[in-house]
Parts: structure tokens; sequence; C-alpha cells
């Protein structure tokens, strides 16, 4: 888990403007408005939550002009009310609005996720149990998302297929056994690499505590299953529930005793927070 900006956001913003304004620009904005007309943007919270994608509104707003004046007014992970300005920029009128609404989507999608991801860790708080996200994320933004995750309190569960090994139940079907896909996973990866296996039952449970993976995730069980399946590890690997966790259930499956909860809602269903830009002019 990781709070630093993803290096990979230079990248995608740079993507996102493309997408934007291709080789024309922002027309409207080029013919309505004066060259030398001057503003001060302000980026509102509409509504209250957890604020995330603040650098990256920076950013976007530099990408198009780096003379303009960026204010931070709040950081990453502050919980604000409606009605807060986060940020403020001034200078060139055409260039704060066409920044405006890349800049907006990235703050709203981002802080939608970091406000998802801190109401769950807030229902588990008290508990030993960490917040986790998936891979269940939007193609081509999972860095940022994922930052946002670590932004609101959540652990991140691995990046891609590339670092960590994930056996799950169609690994499982397509290979002779529990044991065999563990053990060829580990001769493959190594012992550095940690090694997980997805279960539904406790009898597939059993089987993986006679391999060498890492990690057990306890797919769609029940929080009585789940107790069941935290006294049959006794510590030996860490257990991870995931599947139908919503914020009405998940404090029974935290107290269940389990190690880690995987949310994937967090990040491909959590509403965008409501966020705009007032736009004054400079005096």
């Amino acid at each position: 888990m990781t709070t630093e900006l993803p290096p990979s956001a230079v990248d995608i913003v740079t993507s996102a403007f493309q997408e934007d304004l291709q080789d024309a620009g922002d027309v409207t904005t080029l013919a309505t408005i004066t060259e030398g007309h001057r503003s001060i943007g302000k980026f509102v919270a509409r509504e209250a939550g957890c604020v995330a994608g603040i650098p990256i509104v920076e950013m976007c707003l530099l990408h198009i002009d780096p003379t303009l004046v960026v204010t931070r007014l709040a950081q990453d992970g502050d919980v604000v009310d409606a009605g807060t300005v986060v940020l403020e920029a001034a200078g060139s009128t055409r260039s704060l609005l066409t920044a405006e609404r890349v800049a907006l989507n990235f703050l709203g999608w981002l802080s939608g996720v970091a406000t998802a991801t801190r109401s769950f860790v807030d229902a588990v708080a008290g508990t030993e149990t960490a917040i986790s996200d998936t891979r269940k994320t939007t193609p081509g933004l999972r860095s940022l998302e994922k930052y946002a995750v670590a932004i609101g309190g959540g652990v991140n569960h691995r990046m891609g297929l590339y670092d960590a090994v994930m056996i799950k139940d169609n690994h499982i079907v397509a290979s002779s056994s529990i044991h065999e896909a563990v053990e060829a996973a580990r001769a493959f990866v190594g012992s550095e690499v940690i090694v997980e296996v997805e279960v539904d039952t406790l009898g597939q449970l059993s089987e993986v505590l006679a391999t060498t993976a890492d990690v057990v995730l306890l797919d769609n069980m029940k929080p009585d299953g789940l107790r069941t399946a935290v006294t049959m590890v006794d510590g030996r690997i860490c257990t991870e529930a995931s599947g139908g966790i919503t914020l009405d259930n998940v404090r029974d499956v935290a107290a269940a005793g389990v190690d880690v909860i995987s949310v994937g809602w967090i990040t491909h269903s959590a509403p965008a927070l409501d966020v705009a830009m007032d736009l004054t002019e400079s005096r």
C-alpha cells in the first residue's frame, strides 16, 4: 500500500487531455473568452466526503498552463464538509476552463473511491481487519484507483497478474488438484512472491492448509463459516474474506476474525463525489 501518487499519473493525465482536446483544442473557450481574461477557479466539494486527487487537479491545471497559481486548501485523505473549497487556481480564464472538466473528472471519481473505502474502514473500526481493493478496476486507471483506496484508509491487493499468484476457482478446475496448483505456482515464482488460493468450502481450505500457500481467500462464506475457517487456519496463513460484502454485513464479517476483507465495489461501483469549479473574475 502507498499513498504516494503513482508515476503513471503523468501519462494518464496527458492521455485524458489528448482525448478531450485532440488537435483543435477547446473551441468553445477559444471562441468566447478573450486571451487576456483572468479569473480564480475554486474547486469545491458539493457534498461531504474523503478527498482524493488534489495533486492530480494541480497536475491537470499546470499541464494546460504552467503559469497558473495553484493553492491547495485541503490534502488527500481529508474528510471535508459540503461546500469546502479544496483548491484554488488563479490565472488565465481560458486555461482554467480548458482544464476544468478533466480535473473535476479525476477529483470526483478518486474522491468517490476514497469516500467509499473510508466508509468500509470506519465500519470495521476497532477490529484488526483491513479493507482491501481488488482487480475490479477501470481499465487504464488502476494505479490511480488503488491510490485512492489507500488514501481512504484501505490496503492494496495485488496490482496485477504480474506481482502475486492468485489461484481462483477456474485455475483449480483446470488443474488436477489444489495441492498441485499451489506447488506448481510456488516452483514458478519462488519463495518471495505471495501465493493465494480461493476456496468456497471448508474441505478445500483443508487442502490449502497442506500446501505452501501464504493466503487463503474465503469466497462467499457466511460469518459462521468464516469463524470456523479462521479457527481451522489458527494463524498459520493470512485469511481473506470476499464476495457479497456490503456496509450492512462487513462488520459481522470482520468479527469472524479474518485478516482482510476485499471489496470490489469500492473501485467498480462507488459513486463519484459531487465536485465543481466555481469561477470568479480576478480583481
